[in-house]
């Protein structure tokens, strides 16, 4: 019989595998035990716990030299029994996965830079490019009439930011004529808000209080740094209504579903009657978890969970639904003309499509029968006729001729 191969063999650790290194040690496991736990061989254990311990000082600290048993293994203090106590005065060594996963990332960038030429290439690059500037030509010039310069534009530029060649970026004609451009931090979840917000806690949740439906939230791009459009998807019968966003921020996300809930309210409907419990990714237009659980009051009225990590399979349904929207619009396709009563449009034709899991009936149908017939035109949605129902770019270009016309 063959030896079965292990997966994790020549393989780096992962984060999840760190903080499982970080919580084995915290036990007193050996490195062998650890090994065995991770199918990984026992010396990357040590050279990882190694490389990776920080220095710990406090007001205790005393001792200048090294406590001894810090000079085997494991090396660190994360199971040691004096490590919270004060009469150990010597300097401690703790091994903490966030930091590990974080050097072990800076590794890999630092690890693949440099230059993907040999010695006397670069230099023929070098004098090449020197040469072509001191005559006043533009890079693309020198490059295009010069076989021998086998890296990239790109690469080139690189290699003058670092600062690898004979002549500077000042000598470039046109490259300081323009300011490096500002590169906005887009929004993100804090791990500290997803506490008790899981998947595993949605999963718990759901099965608690006995759900059969929920509501999954998700947001799709239009053109870079558009506007985008957060999706709102009733898993019990696959019905989805879209809310236009000026920008994929926290602020707008939670400014629009507070406003879409609000509009609901006004309307006499009761939020628990629509929404048991919400899931959606980790994009950072949810992150104002608040804003999407809470009533007017400050009160929590929806549970809200987050998937994990690149995991969209999680809220499959959504992702699914997607494709009918992607139908009539297509990736890449701007939404910055768009108005809500577009997207309402949209949706009511993707709400109106015939389903096979439904026996013919759409979600619209199945909407109004679960829920209430008024239901749908509080959301924006209207029933459209099956023999009027557009589901390509046609659409689109319909309503712009309409606009055209008026």
């Amino acid at each position: 019989m063959a030896k079965k191969e292990n997966p994790n063999k020549n393989k780096h650790l992962t984060g999840e595998q760190r903080k499982e290194v970080e919580e084995c040690l915290a036990k007193r496991m050996t490195f062998k035990a650890i090994g065995r736990f991770l199918e990984k061989d026992p010396t990357t254990i040590s050279y990882e716990v190694k490389h990776h311990r920080t220095e710990h000082r406090n007001g205790f600290t005393k001792e200048t030299g090294t406590c001894p048993r810090l000079l085997k293994a494991p090396y660190v203090c994360n199971g040691c029994p004096q490590k919270h106590s004060a009469s150990c005065r010597y300097v401690r060594y703790y091994y903490r996965a966030d930091v590990a996963q974080s050097e072990y990332k800076t590794l890999l960038v630092e690890a693949r830079e440099g230059i993907p030429l040999n010695k006397q290439a670069f230099y023929d690059t070098d004098r090449i490019i020197t040469d072509g500037l001191k005559k006043g030509q533009h890079l693309y010039h020198i490059m295009a009439n010069s076989p021998d310069i086998t890296c990239s534009k790109s690469t080139v530029y690189r290699h003058f930011k670092k600062g690898y060649y004979s002549a500077s970026v000042l000598d470039l004609p046109r490259a300081v004529k323009f300011k490096p451009r500002k590169q906005k931090k887009m929004d993100y979840v804090p791990a500290g808000v997803k506490v008790g917000r899981t998947h595993d806690d949605f999963l718990a949740y759901v099965a608690e209080h006995h759900l059969e439906r929920h509501v999954e939230l998700d947001t799709v791009i239009g053109r870079v740094g558009g506007k985008v459009i957060m999706t709102v998807h009733f898993t019990a019968c696959n019905f989805m209504v879209g809310l236009l966003m000026d920008n994929k921020s926290a602020v707008e996300g939670a400014m629009k579903f507070s406003s879409f809930k609000n509009r609901l309210r006004n309307a006499g409907v009761s939020i628990l009657s629509l929404f048991d419990v919400l899931l959606c990714d980790n994009g950072g237009e949810f992150s104002d978890v608040f804003s999407f659980e809470n009533d007017d009051k400050g009160n929590r009225e929806i549970p809200l969970f987050f998937c994990d990590p690149m995991c969209s399979s999680q809220k499959a349904q959504i992702e699914k639904n997607h494709t009918l929207f992607r139908d009539i619009v297509p990736k890449g396709s701007s939404f910055d003309d768009f108005s809500q009563e577009t997207v309402n449009l949209i949706f009511s034709h993707v709400n109106s499509v015939s389903r096979s899991i439904y026996m013919g009936k759409t979600p619209y149908d199945m909407f109004s029968f679960f829920y209430n017939d008024r239901f749908p035109s509080l959301l924006g949605i209207d029933r459209i006729p099956p023999d009027r129902v557009v589901q390509s770019p046609a659409l689109l270009a319909g309503i712009a001729d309409l606009s055209k016309n008026l």
